[in-house]
């Protein structure tokens, strides 16, 4: 892929509310303009305890030049409320914490949001929709623990279908080498038919997690779909907040779904699609960083990625959607 020449796209610079680190952003084009979903992350740098987050919007007529709203489209505050209906009588004020990591998927004609939540019981995954990126309907969170929910942009025999990334540690003999699984859904709101996807042992340059990144985008072929992949390397100290170090490396990475069975791998790319190596990849927050969370196939066959650069930044790169599905070999 081909890293765009004005990256970073977005940084917190670019923010008209408190913003220390701007990164991890779903970008959908929608109603003929590209909106941009990204997390915001607030309070002084190099602490890892920030005073908050919150969800920013951004909306761009080319993909590259950006205006964020004046205000976040959400607060901490302004989603207890949402949460107490949602999770019923259990709920207490202190039970979520932040939702972060936004992903967009256009879903005839409507936008879905999928995020993250911290509560008190661990992290789960959420579901939510708009017509207008105003007003959101929350549909759907899921059990503990679970997160990078990614939906696919049509049913599937009938079903919604999404990507996601359980992460347990019991019975692992890696405690962090988290797989993929599929789920469906009759209507965003009932998810079952769970089935694993890819393991962090079947990517060659993985040696803990991996987990979905983009949204799929749906070609000839077959579902294209980026990953994110963890290499880890105690002898390796890079550059991060953390004050035990920061070893893990974060590529992305790319497989390739069947389109009628969206657990079935076809193919998969034996080397990463995008190693950190750019200046805004290798320093930041958490250096040696590449996050994918947004991909657009334009009509010129041109595909946009859009990543998060060291939990920093927001950063794009391209490629062509031949390409990319060429580099997707089968995966036994």
């Amino acid at each position: 892929m081909l890293r765009h020449s004005r990256n970073p796209v977005l940084a917190s610079s670019q923010v008209p509310f408190p913003s220390t680190l701007t990164f991890n952003a779903g970008v959908v084009r929608f109603e003929g303009r590209y909106v941009m979903v990204f997390r915001n992350d607030y309070g002084r740098e190099g602490d890892p305890k920030f005073d908050g987050t919150n969800i920013g919007l951004a909306i761009s007529n080319d993909g590259l030049a950006w205006e964020v709203a004046p205000q976040p489209l959400f607060t901490q505050a302004g989603i207890q409320a949402v949460f107490q209906q949602l999770l019923g009588h259990r709920y207490t004020p202190n039970f979520v914490r932040r939702i972060y990591d936004p992903r967009l998927t256009i879903i005839e004609g409507r936008a879905y949001m999928c995020f993250a939540i911290d509560t008190a019981h661990g992290v789960c995954g959420g579901v939510a929709t708009t017509e207008d990126f105003k007003s959101f309907e929350w549909l759907s969170v899921s059990a503990p623990d679970n997160r990078n929910m990614v939906l696919f942009p049509r049913r599937i025999r009938g079903n919604y279908c999404r990507l996601e990334r359980p992460f347990p540690v019991y019975m692992r003999d890696n405690p962090e080498s988290f797989p993929i699984w599929s789920a469906e859904s009759p209507d965003l709101l009932f998810w079952g038919r769970h089935r694993p996807v890819l393991g962090a042992d079947e990517v060659p340059y993985a040696n803990s997690k991996i987990g979905p990144a983009a949204p799929p985008i749906e070609t000839s072929r077959g579902w294209l779909v980026s990953i994110h992949a963890v290499h880890k390397n105690p002898a390796k100290r890079l550059l991060g907040w953390e004050p035990q170090g920061w070893f893990k490396t974060y590529y992305a990475g790319l497989m390739l779904l069947d389109l009628e069975d969206p657990a079935k791998v076809i193919g998969l790319m034996r080397e990463p699609l995008l190693i950190p190596e750019a200046t805004y990849e290798t320093i930041g927050f958490r250096g040696s960083v590449v996050f994918p969370c947004g991909m657009i196939l334009e009509d010129s066959g041109e595909v946009k990625l859009y990543y998060g650069a060291a939990d920093t930044v927001v950063a794009l790169a391209t490629a062509h959607v031949d390409d990319l599905v060429t580099l997707c070999v089968p995966l036994h």
